[in-house]
């Protein structure tokens, strides 16, 4: 699916393998293992064909004077890029890892200057900044974020930027997981068999609630070591994507004892954990990206230069010797003349 003859491209990595052209084609032993259907589905390929397809047909008509097949490139490169998931509805940005990834990252680029600037936000408010990219947003994931980051204090209090990045990762990536580990953390807590714990399908576990858990038990805790037999066993059958085990066992061997907020705190801070899900720099370089700086350095150039330009048109004289400016504000003061003009919408390719 949408190669090249350079190679054929990975949605979920994101890369290139080489094709012939460019050289003989390795691929890796569990690659050979697979078989066509088996990789295709691993790699979440027809879920972007079968969302191509969608678009091109709801817009045909403007499509048509693109082209289909530029039309099938830009689409790609914007899955490459990341881009594609911006302004999307929930159900897809949650649809695959690589989309999850992308969204962090487009949301952590989007609003990094709020971290910068060390802005303090309530949890409603990085809702709403949430909702700027995806309309469709659930409050609930937001909550959950925020109460990692809070426990037990109100949830009007306010957050960093960081420390409610860090915690929305862990929360929108691994949300079908989480629900798992809830799920056997009380069991563990009544006592009964964590082995009985049954996993949430991609349908029961979007809407299962997270079980209450009490005063109690965020005290109390589980001891670490039966809690990552449990989790270890998860991990191994769960169908949907999961920290790597062995971090997830550094996390708990430091410690006797944890509660569920505490799993889900270290889960948060860990680097290797970060580094592994691969969407979001280290924290001390959540505050720089170079080259969207660069990016915003140029819209801000040119911003001032169309500006100066306005202004230096504004002087020069005009018919019947008024000036440009003048004109500008007698059109400004009539309503119908200062109301933009509507325009049919028209598709254009996602960049």
């Amino acid at each position: 699916m949408a190669t090249e003859r350079a190679g054929t491209w990975l949605p979920e990595a994101g890369k290139l393998e080489l094709g012939s052209c460019c050289g003989p084609r390795m691929l890796s032993p569990e690659r050979l293992a697979l078989t066509d259907y088996e990789y295709l589905a691993q790699r979440h390929v027809l879920t972007y064909m079968e969302d191509a397809v969608c678009q091109l047909l709801e817009n045909k008509e403007d499509i048509s004077q693109y082209g289909i097949a530029r039309f099938f490139t830009e689409y790609f490169n914007s899955v490459c890029q990341g881009t594609h998931v911006l302004f999307r509805e929930f159900s897809f940005i949650q649809a695959t890892p690589h989309n999850r990834a992308s969204f962090l990252r487009a949301f952590w680029r989007c609003f990094r200057t709020v971290g910068k600037n060390g802005d303090l936000l309530t949890m409603k408010e990085y809702h709403c900044l949430l909702q700027l990219l995806c309309p469709d947003f659930p409050l609930e994931l937001t909550q959950k974020a925020a109460r990692i980051v809070l426990m037990d204090d109100a949830m009007d209090c306010l957050m960093s930027f960081s420390d409610f990045l860090f915690a929305f990762q862990i929360q929108f990536y691994y949300s079908e997981f989480l629900e798992s580990v809830a799920a056997i953390y009380q069991d563990l807590l009544s006592g009964k068999n964590p082995n009985t714990v049954i996993v949430p399908t991609s349908s029961s576990g979007q809407h299962r609630q997270r079980p209450a858990l009490g005063e109690a038990s965020m005290l109390e805790g589980v001891e670490a070591s039966l809690f990552y037999q449990c989790l270890e066993n998860l991990c191994d059958r769960h169908k949907y994507s999961c920290p790597p085990p062995a971090l997830v066992k550094e996390v708990l061997s430091n410690v006797q004892r944890l509660t569920f907020y505490g799993f889900l705190v270290a889960l948060s801070k860990h680097h290797g954990i970060n580094q592994a899900l691969g969407a979001l720099p280290d924290k001390g370089d959540l505050m720089h990206d170079p080259a969207m700086d660069e990016e915003l350095e140029r819209l801000v150039v040119r911003s001032r230069l169309h500006r100066t330009s306005r202004q230096h048109r504004a002087q020069e004289p005009g018919t019947f010797g008024f000036h440009r400016r003048d004109k500008l504000e007698a059109l400004e003061r009539v309503p119908s003349a200062s109301a933009p003009t509507p325009s049919p919408y028209r598709w254009e390719p996602r960049e």
